[in-house]
């Protein structure tokens, strides 16, 4: 790998689990194979063709400050980097990802040619100020459980932006909340629409563990306990309790418990940073809103050619930048 650390602990990920006093490297969750596909494609969208500004900067080695411009939790850093190995470049990072940050502040140095520096920077941007702007409001969802003494779990959900995924999924992880399931395949969920073309919760249920087998969960989504009780019955793993009032949600989630032990029970549905508090429960194992990826919550980032002397934050001031 082409990127340089500071300290052995530059890099490695901060989990906010436990009031975020464990610390995983989250980056090696991430297949090279992955990044490689994504990298080529993304830098294949934004210059199919030539480089005409590359013509105007040539290939002179020249070193860019990646530069935090709002608040937040730093996340993205492995997609960033990868974007610039593929370019031949240099990132040496100033900060851990999973840190918070206090703008205005250097994060970041980029070195290699000018023109394939300039190739990268929207691409490598659009990661990190998109993974930080989810994992930084991640985090304050985590807080929240930490805060409330809650040990369920918060979860995204699959409405993420078509092909960032995987961006946005990894930055839950950066900001200390679960992923729920990372895409169709890695559990069955049967919404209304499935129930509705078999017929009942029961057929639909049995059809799924034929097809799954032992290995895969079921989880089903119920508008009643009674739709609840049946899911359970025919053996679903997970009952996800939908736009439950939280009263409601409570007293039918600890039923549920009393008469089905091994039910993970979720609650989804109108819940936002605003009311996630009153979903916290002991009868609750998950909560999930899909608000997270949702929307273009971001981390100001920019990307400057520094020059010595030079204040990047502002060129028209020769002073001397940290």
């Amino acid at each position: 790998m082409l990127q340089e650390f500071e300290t052995e602990e530059a890099g490695r990920a901060t989990n906010a689990r436990n009031g975020g006093c464990e610390s995983y490297n989250l980056s090696l969750i991430l297949p090279s194979s992955s990044l490689n596909n994504l990298v080529h494609t993304w830098l294949s969208e934004d210059l199919p063709s030539f480089d005409y500004s590359g013509t105007v900067v040539g290939s002179r080695k020249e070193k860019a400050l990646l530069l935090c411009k709002s608040p937040g939790i730093l996340a993205g850093c492995p997609f960033f980097d990868a974007v610039f190995e593929h370019l031949n470049c240099r990132v040496k990072w100033l900060f851990s990802e999973g840190d918070q940050l206090t703008p205005v502040c250097t994060v970041a140095e980029v070195s290699g040619e000018v023109n394939r520096i300039l190739i990268g920077e929207r691409v490598a941007l659009n990661c990190i100020t998109r993974a930080s702007g989810v994992a930084t409001k991640a985090r304050r969802l985590a807080d929240l459980k930490r805060k409330s003494s809650w040990e369920g779990e918060v979860a995204g959900t699959r409405k993420t932006t078509p092909g960032f995924r995987l961006v946005e999924k990894y930055a839950l992880l950066v900001g200390g909340i679960s992923t729920h399931r990372f895409d169709q395949s890695s559990m069955i969920m049967l919404k209304d629409n499935h129930i509705w073309s078999v017929g009942s919760i029961s057929s639909a249920v049995k059809a799924a563990r034929h097809a799954g087998g032992f290995s895969i969960k079921i989880e089903v989504e119920c508008r009643s306990i009674a739709e609840a009780r049946e899911a359970a019955r025919s053996g679903a793993d997970i009952i996800m309790l939908d736009n439950f009032a939280s009263e409601l949600l409570h007293s039918s989630a600890e039923m549920l418990k009393n008469e089905f032990p091994h039910l993970t029970i979720e609650a989804s549905g109108g819940i936002n940073e605003g009311n996630i508090t009153k979903f916290f429960g002991p009868h609750v194992d998950v909560v999930s809103l899909g608000s997270l990826t949702q929307g273009y919550e971001c981390v100001d980032f920019s990307l400057k050619i520094h020059k010595e002397g030079v204040d990047p934050r502002n060129p028209t001031i020769k002073e001397n930048f940290p």
